[in-house]
């Protein structure tokens, strides 16, 4: 099991905005983390392969790999990642951790810098990544019947 937070998280940043990526950098660095990035899901999903990350932040919408095709793919290559979906378009598209694989959805905003911060390190503090919230059935016990 990997220690719970390391002293320089992995991060890996994955957007077609470069804008978008140099803020996020800069705000990652600042609480110490060590930030690798990637324009597209095709180049993040080859960095994943290559390196070990504590933590994914996706943006949602991009060329020929979106970013719940990229969670889907990195998902089979390692179901424990810890996932963060970026979306200006959360409410109007319906993004949730659900149906996107994702462990965090966050809508672009004024305050995206403070929940992408917050998630960052609550996902770091978390061992494992928490199953997806699924309807658990109990399993049916053997009635006693004579017959």
């Amino acid at each position: 099991m990997k220690p719970p937070s390391p002293s320089h998280p992995n991060i890996l940043l994955v957007d077609d905005n470069r804008d978008g990526l140099l803020v996020r950098r800069t705000v990652l660095e600042e609480l110490g983390c060590a930030v690798s990035i990637a324009l597209n899901g095709e180049e993040g999903l080859k960095l994943f392969e290559s390196a070990n990350f504590d933590v994914v932040v996706t943006d949602y919408r991009m060329p020929r790999m979106n970013g719940a095709e990229l969670i889907q793919r990195i998902r089979k290559l390692n179901p424990h990642a810890r996932i963060i979906l970026l979306s200006g378009f959360v409410e109007p598209l319906g993004l949730t951790e659900e149906n996107t694989g994702a462990d965090v959805v966050i809508a672009k905003s004024s305050n995206e810098p403070a929940h992408l911060t917050r998630w960052v390190k609550r996902l770091l503090n978390r061992a494992t990544r928490k199953p997806p919230a699924t309807q658990k059935i109990a399993p049916a016990r053997a009635k006693a019947s004579s017959g």
